[in-house]
């Protein structure tokens, strides 16, 4: 006879109603920061910035795909009523070329905007990191002080004073940057 199944005396935890208090405001904060970047932005990064966006959707696409179709049907005299303004295509190749280095450019100006921005973040994601490992270090040598009063052998663990000590981002990059020209 199988045994019935016993309830669990754990329960799942409780889903929070909405984010922590600290996430969203950081989430506001980033949001409105953004915006005052946006505005403060060069009307011609703006300029750029919309033009890069419009070119790389699909209503870009459809608008050249029918601009191609017409010009390509009127030039080969698939609509006789239609006049034959460029029968060579040398006119429409003359355009496309001038169009796709303006629009290389936008693209350009856009990207280098956009890895401005992902500087930036990098070097902030890069001052959070070594705050928190700074913060880190300093509660790992408050909690090995408490365990050693405490007479918590854990405390005693060597690893615990290698992990006390501080990370020297330069002193990181330095043996980042000699171990990529092959010195140890």
């Amino acid at each position: 006879m199988a045994e019935s199944a016993a309830p669990s005396p754990t329960v799942p935890p409780p889903q929070p109603e909405g984010l922590n208090s600290a996430l969203a405001r950081n989430i506001r904060a980033l949001h409105a920061r953004h915006l005052r970047e946006e505005r403060r932005a060069r009307p011609g990064d703006r300029m750029a910035a919309a033009i890069t966006a419009f070119t790389g959707s699909m209503t870009f696409v459809y608008v050249h795909l029918a601009i191609l179709a017409g010009w390509i049907a009127a030039n080969a005299g698939i609509f006789p009523q239609a006049p034959r303004f460029d029968p060579t295509f040398v006119i429409l190749a003359t355009a496309a070329s001038v169009e796709a280095i303006f629009l290389s450019t936008f693209v350009l100006i856009s990207q280098n905007r956009a890895a401005k921005a992902a500087d930036r973040r990098a070097d902030l994601d890069l001052q959070i990191n070594l705050l928190t490992e700074h913060e880190v270090t300093r509660l790992i040598g408050l909690v090995t002080e408490i365990a050693d009063r405490l007479g918590v052998a854990e405390g005693r663990d060597p690893a615990l004073r290698e992990l006390e000590r501080d990370v020297a981002p330069e002193a990181v990059l330095d043996t980042l940057a000699a171990t990529e020209e092959g010195t140890p």
